[in-house]
């Protein structure tokens, strides 16, 4: 009788363990899937930027001398 009742507290112990699993699995799918909607928006934004950056400077190297009010 008292191996059934270790047995007993064995796979309830199972069980609990496997709800707390099942819940966190949920929860990092939700951070999942909230961070793949950060990510996407930030590719938008970023698009959105290049597209008003002037051509004769997208991607070019811009040096602060370049940008010394006259009087330097």
């Amino acid at each position: 009788m008292e191996q059934m009742n270790d047995i007993d507290q064995r796979l309830t112990d199972l069980e609990i363990k496997a709800s707390f699993t099942e819940d966190l699995v949920d929860q990092l799918n939700q951070i999942i899937v909230r961070q793949q909607q950060q990510i996407d928006t930030l590719i938008r934004e970023i698009g959105h930027l290049r597209q008003q950056i002037p051509d004769g400077t997208a991607g070019g190297f811009r040096s602060l001398r370049d940008e010394l009010p006259p009087h330097y």
